[in-house]
């Protein structure tokens, strides 16, 4: 007999570490991290766009700090000096962290508990590079699908992205509950991506969390699909969080 579970789930644009005082402190990430104290954290923007597209928190400062693993997706970028010769080479001269924490800056970090079960990652149509990434786990005994994903600025896009990825749940091997979280970039409540919802699932009630100096946009969601309990929900907006972001993070207590 399986049992109930309470879990909290968070999600982070955390803009490559930089914070609104123009300073990259991936340490910053992490103690708002700890003050959220989430089971499942869902991270945008986790790695550098330039350069060797490492992870913009390091795997050795995630390690030390010591309450998450890093979610593997076994994915790379392709490098910015692989396409010149002796691109790789030059990399280890110029000693470039190259080691990503995830999938076109999706990534999602877990807790020490949490059993990874199955993890994928996936291209999302669109006019420049966007992906999600998912992972199945276990938790107690009991399963949960999650999905990390960031979408398009460009309302038609994200539309096709949300039906991108819906369609990839639909076609897993093992039916579970799912919980999608992420940078949504949708400023309306309803209509855009939400019509593809189909009312199987809906929207934590998290609340604004952009810009983090005064949020006005709940532009950061988590949705969650029928089955599933939504204790609380929130936006984490500590003075710390207001620093270490342009975006809050957003949180969700949910029952399995």
């Amino acid at each position: 007999m399986t049992s109930t579970a309470c879990i909290t789930v968070a999600s982070y644009n955390m803009r490559k570490a930089i914070g609104t005082d123009r300073r990259r402190r991936p340490d910053r990430v992490l103690h708002v991290l700890q003050e959220i104290d989430a089971d499942v954290v869902a991270l945008q923007e986790a790695d550098k766009r330039i350069g060797g597209r490492g992870a913009a928190v390091p795997h050795e400062l995630i390690d030390e700090h010591g309450l998450y693993k890093a979610v593997s997706f076994r994915v790379r970028h392709k490098r910015t000096l692989e396409g010149f010769p002796g691109g790789k080479q030059a990399e280890k001269l110029l000693k470039l962290n190259t080691r990503n924490l995830g999938w076109h800056g999706n990534a999602l970090l877990v807790k020490k508990h949490v059993e990874v079960m199955d993890v994928a990652a996936l291209d999302l149509p669109t006019l420049e590079p966007r992906g999600a990434v998912m992972a199945e786990l276990l938790i107690g005994d009991r399963p949960v699908r999650v999905i990390g994903m960031h979408l398009d600025l460009s309302g038609l896009w994200r539309r096709r992205q949300m039906r991108a990825i819906l369609a990839m749940i639909h076609e897993r091997p093992h039916k579970m509950p799912t919980i999608l979280m992420g940078d949504t970039n949708e400023w309306r409540d309803a209509g855009g991506f939400h019509h593809e919802l189909n009312g199987t699932y809906r929207v934590a009630p998290t609340g604004p969390s952009f810009h983090s100096r005064r949020p006005i946009a709940a532009l950061d969601r988590i949705i969650v699909d029928q089955s599933l309990a939504i204790e609380a929900a929130g936006v984490h907006a500590s003075a710390e969080a207001r620093k270490a972001s342009d975006h809050l993070p957003i949180w969700a207590r949910i029952t399995l």
